[in-house]
Formats: structure tokens, C-alpha cells, sequence
């Protein structure tokens, strides 16, 4: 019997994606630093506190995070726990409509504001349009997330993130699909003076060929393609019914599927 694995995008085991609240102004030096390293990210907005304060403006969200994600983080940042639910869900949509307005596409992804959900916001979310939420507690482990309204980060950046980037470079065995998701707040950098920290870490797991560089809305559309692969009982046919590609290995050969196509393997 051959051993069939599923694979990131090009037969990798590894994935890198980033998440970062609030839209403060410091996203500005933050995005740039992700750019040059060719490190990917979600940004969690609040379109109600746009052009207040420290908060990026309106008019340069589409621009600032092109390349990037623009997911939701309740319009005007309340504590979800204590909302009734008619408030929950109209933090939400205003979230959403008033970004997708900026960004023209559908904004599918939450981080909870001050960390906050329960199993009645929880219940929600799929009925707002929201595919997956963020939590704050982190793993450090490089686990695939379970539970995408649960989904936990390896770690903020204040803690232990260049051991934890070595380790996941180091990670050789490619017997297990691995993930390094690491959040915070751009403005955490200037008030603890460490932008230095994070320009190391993306100087170090930049531009390596072995890692997948990702949104967290591509991790979950990629998640769910692979999900959808139908394989035959005999183990020797795949078929993919979605529009999008996806890698599998067969003993150790990376095959692609492509959208809409059934293979023998």
C-alpha cells in the first residue's frame, strides 16, 4: 500500500503566515519589512476607528495591504462576550462592508477583539460570512488548526519567536504538514523599541524555497481544497472538484492536481 500525503502548494510541508490587530499606523513599516522579505500577512481592522487617532486611513488600506489580507475585527473593537447578539452581528457586517468597500473583495476572516468569544459568538460567525477567527493563547507548537473559529497561533512576538523560527527552519521530517502563525499589534514595536526583532526574524525565514508564504484566508481555501480531494477506494485515482490546484506526495513524489481534473497516481 503506497503512503499518499497531502502537501502545501508545490509539494512543501511548511507554512509561514503572520497576523497583526488594530490598523495602527506603525502597519506602514510593518508591511514594508514583510515586503522586502517576501513574508505574507492578515491585517485585523476595525473600519469604525479608521482615520482616528493612530489608526491607518480610509483611503491607503487598499493600497497599504495589496499583497496582503484585510480580515475584520469588529467595527469598532468591543468586547464580544458582553454584546447581545443583534450587536455582534452588526459589528460584523459593519465591518465587513465598510472594508470590502475599501479592498473589493470579500472580507472572510475575524480576529476577536480583546481576545473575547464564546460559544454563542462562536455560532455565529458562519452565518456573518466569517470563515475563520483568530484567538490570542498561543501553542508553540506549528500544529494545523482543528477548530478555525479557535484558531491558535504559535506564538505572539514578544515571545520566544527567533527559538521557535529556528526550530520550525530545522524541521526536517516531512511526515507532518507544519505551520508558523505569529501575531501582535504593529504598535507593540514602538513601545517596546524592538523593530529590530522583527526585522531579524524576517531576514532569517525570508525567501527559503522549502516555505510557503501565505495569508491566513489562503491557508483556509487551501485547507478546504485539499479537504475536497476525492480519492478512489483502491487508492490509484484523484479527483479534484474544486477550481484550484493541489499537491499531494505518493510515496514520496509530489503530484499536482490540477482544478477540475482526476488523475491516476
Amino acid at each position: 500500500m503506497r503512503t499518499i500525503y497531502y502537501c502545501f502548494p508545490d509539494g512543501r510541508h511548511k507554512a509561514l503566515t503572520m497576523s497583526y490587530d488594530d490598523g495602527n499606523i506603525a502597519d506602514r513599516r510593518l508591511v514594508e519589512i514583510f515586503n522586502t522579505h517576501g513574508v505574507k500577512g492578515t491585517f485585523h481592522l476595525n473600519a469604525g476607528l479608521l482615520d482616528t487617532g493612530d489608526r491607518v486611513s480610509s483611503s491607503e488600506v487598499k493600497n497599504l495591504y495589496t499583497g496582503h489580507e484585510v480580515a475584520a475585527h469588529a467595527y469598532t473593537h468591543p468586547t464580544l462576550e458582553r454584546c447581545p447578539s443583534e450587536q455582534v452581528v452588526l459589528q460584523l457586517m459593519e465591518d465587513r462592508k465598510a472594508l470590502e468597500r475599501l479592498v473589493g473583495y470579500p472580507v472572510r476572516g475575524l480576529s476577536y477583539p480583546n481576545g473575547s468569544h464564546n460559544r454563542r459568538i462562536r455560532d455565529i460567525l458562519p452565518h456573518v460570512g466569517i470563515d475563520y477567527s483568530r484567538v490570542v493563547e498561543s501553542t508553540k507548537s506549528f500544529s494545523i488548526p482543528d477548530d478555525l473559529y479557535q484558531w491558535r497561533p504559535t506564538c505572539h512576538h514578544n515571545h520566544d519567536l527567533m527559538p521557535l523560527a529556528r526550530a520550525f527552519v530545522n524541521q526536517s521530517k516531512p511526515a507532518y504538514l507544519i505551520l508558523m502563525y505569529v501575531w501582535g499589534h504593529s504598535f507593540e514595536f514602538d513601545r517596546q523599541n524592538n523593530w529590530d526583532l522583527i526585522e531579524e526574524f524576517c531576514e532569517f525565514i525570508g525567501g527559503r524555497p522549502d516555505i510557503w508564504y501565505a495569508t491566513n484566508i489562503e491557508i483556509v481555501d487551501y485547507l478546504d481544497t485539499l479537504k475536497r480531494l476525492k480519492f478512489s477506494a483502491a487508492g490509484d485515482l484523484v479527483y479534484n472538484p474544486s477550481v484550484a490546484p493541489a499537491w499531494i506526495s505518493v510515496d514520496g513524489e509530489v503530484m499536482e492536481i490540477k482544478g477540475g481534473s482526476c488523475i491516476s497516481i
